[in-house]
């Protein structure tokens, strides 16, 4: 709980705490220190420390304070809020810029506290700065919470327009005096005198208390001794604010001073305005400054208040229950890594002594591999308890502040800070979340040795990292699905999931289909997915498929087999992926035209290597007597020049009178009859038969052009500027051409 109650800026217990506006504490000489000009303004504010007026007198107090209470800073905000008059608020205004006021002596242009806040203080006015006129208000001042680093300006009231927070400064106040019975009450462990010494020390890893005298010889800061975290000595149970009932606090009919408004010193808070989140009183009301706030009950909100940050308080302590277990168990888990390590070492050094000398110097790597995978697991381990010991530390310490708090019977102290204060505690409920509270590693080495293969296989000698623990067995069959199952031109594609409910891990498919012929299976993809598509089968075909899946265990089962049917004639387009730049591409990539006049060739997106196929070209236009091409090509044929003029590609070029064949620029079977506008060329290719046929208009032009052609072949097309030709397929065979059914015998 110490943590709760230290002031972020000097890091010491809190001195007077005032709340600023974001809920969190600051000790007012602190305060005052980190308070800052606002550069809109160039007064100069210790100069005008000369015109204050005397401080008023002690017994100019508030009615009830002790002689305390006008001596020292600690009255210092009661006393001037109880003076009243305009010079009581001037001075307390002046005083935010005083050095004098603050405790502390000459400034310096940046100082850091204990806990690393940086604190910028105003810089002094030259000595020559004049004073400012009476009439002109005080420079504009801000606040800065060190914490949330929210700024917070200062209005005319200056610090005293900040909230005390008197239930802190009792909780402060008595766990000073716990802190103090306790130390005296702690005796060193190791002392030989009678009685012994106080303890001045407790090292937490050897749960010993040291005298000062004892710590230097029995446990000095050296050797092993040097990662020990010495602590003060702890709390005595019974003593106040150590974590007994410390005697409580008076009740408001117990001796204690009522409360009195910040505004209004005359007045006892007696509601609390939810609106603006703080008591007020009844003056604040007729005032109209809260009088069209919501405001309730102070006794009521009160117990609705401590019956929230209870209920938040119980989750948290579950957790740090949980927690505590949990840290057992990581402790014995230490010990389980260190055994378990110990055997394995034992175990391997035993397979390599058996090993012929040229095992030995594997050995040697075999043994740092495991020491590495102790010392990680260990290192992890360690990681995760230090991790965990701090979160509980602080749970812990903010569950001692809350129940300090719920003791407070000051219903308006406790409702300055309740909010804050039951968000703190949801945030750190929330901090132990899902998994929190697993081990990060496994005490087990999944570490296997193999010390079966021959000779010239030791230096491949390696562990074998188990991926499970348990006995894995091979993945069940997959289930294709069917839905999703499809054919398209000369494509299938496949899907599949496995079976619902099944444990076994799958590491990949093995996809299969046969040739479309009734054949052997054969395997067309293996992999993670479980969605495939298998281009380039033949048309008018049947394939069967199958799948299966396989782990470290193995291969499972095939699933059942689907029959799937490609398209009986070709569907396909000019192909822009592959075509040559100065091919344009219309309607569809249905009609190709060319913006150059020499020859460009383009190919269609289908690819035969077996069946019949048909397509036909319309010619939409023929200027000045050119020489198209159509035919086949394979996937690499050169695209900038006449389509046969290289040996990838087999074509007939035509003009207006007559046509010829060509491949590997040989020129053969010249024909009459040609082209022109409106015409329609058909290309035949029979990959049974293995030859190329040519249409125009319907008739046959030539003989058979080419003979014995094998392979995966492509439609193909080359024109210029002067033609443009429109693709038409899907077509069916000419009847012309079909074979004509044998009578069965």
């Amino acid at each position: 709980m110490e943590e709760e109650l230290k002031c972020p800026v000097c890091g010491s217990l809190f001195r007077e705490p005032i709340i600023l506006p974001c809920s969190h504490n600051v000790c007012l000489p602190c305060a005052r220190t980190i308070a800052v000009q606002t550069p809109e303004s160039e007064q100069h504010l210790p100069p005008l420390l000369h015109s204050r007026g005397p401080a008023p007198p002690a017994a100019a107090a508030a009615p009830g304070a002790g002689p305390g209470a006008a001596a020292g800073s600690a009255a210092c905000l009661d006393s001037e809020s109880a003076a009243g008059g305009g010079g009581g608020d001037h001075a307390d205004k002046l005083s935010l810029h005083s050095e004098t006021d603050s405790g502390y002596g000459s400034y310096t242009p940046s100082l850091k506290s204990p806990n690393g806040v940086r604190v910028l203080p105003l810089v002094p006015a030259p000595p020559g700065a004049a004073a400012a006129p009476r009439g002109a208000g005080p420079a504009s001042s801000s606040l800065t919470c060190p914490q949330c680093h929210r700024s917070a300006s200062l209005d005319q009231r200056g610090l005293r327009g900040f909230q005390r927070n008197r239930l802190l400064e009792a909780i402060v106040q008595r766990y000073q005096q716990g802190r103090a019975a306790a130390a005296a009450a702690a005796k060193c462990q190791l002392c030989d005198r009678s009685p012994p010494e106080p303890a001045a020390v407790l090292c937490e890893q050897c749960e010993v208390l040291y005298c000062a005298a004892c710590q230097l010889r029995c446990h000095p800061a050296r050797g092993p001794f040097a990662k020990h975290r010495l602590a003060p000595p702890p709390a005595h149970p019974g003593a106040p604010g150590g974590g007994g009932d410390g005697g409580g606090g008076k009740g408001a009919g117990g001796g204690r001073k009522l409360p009195t408004c910040a505004e209004h010193d005359l007045e006892n808070y007696s509601m609390y305005c939810v609106s603006c989140r703080s008591p007020v009183c009844y003056q604040c009301l007729e005032e109209g400054k809260h009088n069209k706030h919501d405001v309730k009950a102070l006794g009521a909100m009160w117990k609705q208040h401590k019956a929230q940050l209870s209920q938040a308080l119980n989750g948290v302590s579950d957790k740090a229950k949980e927690a505590k277990e949990f840290l057992v168990q990581l402790k014995n888990l230490l010990q389980q890594i260190q055994e378990n390590g110990l055997d394995y070492e034992a175990c391997l050094v035993a397979q390599c002594d058996a090993l012929v000398d040229a095992l030995t110097r594997q050995k040697a790597k075999l043994l740092t591999k495991v020491t590495k995978e102790r010392e990680h697991k260990l290192k992890v381990v360690w990681d995760q308890i230090n991790h965990c010991t701090l979160k509980l530390r602080q749970s812990t310490g903010l569950m001692e502040y809350c129940l300090e708090v719920i003791k407070e019977n000051d219903p308006s102290g406790f409702l300055q800070i309740s909010d804050a204060l039951i968000k703190r505690v949801q945030v750190s409920q929330e901090q132990w979340v899902k998994g929190a509270l697993e081990p990060k590693v496994s005490a087990e080495f999944d570490l296997t040795l193999d010390s079966e293969p021959l000779l010239q296989s030791i230096h491949q000698l390696d562990f074998i990292q188990m991926k499970c623990r348990v006995p894995v067995s091979v993945p069940p069959v997959p289930l294709l699905q069917l839905e999703k199952c499809c054919t398209r031109n000369n494509s299938v594609t496949l899907a599949w999931r496995m079976p619902p409910l099944s444990h076994n891990p799958v590491e990949g498919y093995i996809l299969e289909l046969d040739d479309g012929d009734g054949g052997q299976f054969r395997e067309v993809y293996v992999g993670k997915e479980t969605l495939c598509t298998i281009d380039g089968l033949h048309f008018n075909s049947t394939y069967n498929a199958r799948v299966k899946a396989f782990n470290s265990s193995g291969v499972g089962p095939y699933s059942k087999t689907v029959i799937l049917q490609t398209s009986d004639v070709a569907w396909f387009t000019f192909d822009p992926s592959s075509a040559h730049r100065d091919i344009v591409l219309s309607n569809d990539n249905q009609t190709a035209t060319c913006n150059s006049y020499d020859d460009r060739v383009v190919l269609g997106t289908a690819a035969f290597s077996k069946g019949v196929h048909y397509w036909e070209l319309h010619v939409d236009r023929y200027d000045n007597h050119p020489d198209p091409a159509f035919g086949i090509a394979r996937i690499n044929v050169v695209k900038d020049m006449m389509l046969g003029k290289d040996d990838k590609a087999w074509a007939m070029y035509v003009d207006n009178n007559r046509s010829w064949f060509m491949h590997c620029n040989s020129h053969t079977n010249r024909t009459e009859g040609g082209v022109s506008k409106g015409a329609t060329v058909g290309v035949l290719l029979d990959l049974n038969k293995h030859n190329l046929t040519f249409y125009i208009n319907g008739q046959q032009q030539g003989p058979p052009a080419f003979e014995n052609i094998e392979g995966v072949f492509m439609p193909a097309l080359s024109l210029n500027r002067n033609v443009q030709v429109t693709l038409h397929t899907g077509l069916e065979v000419p009847q012309s051409i079909k074979q004509p059914k044998l009578p069965n015998n």
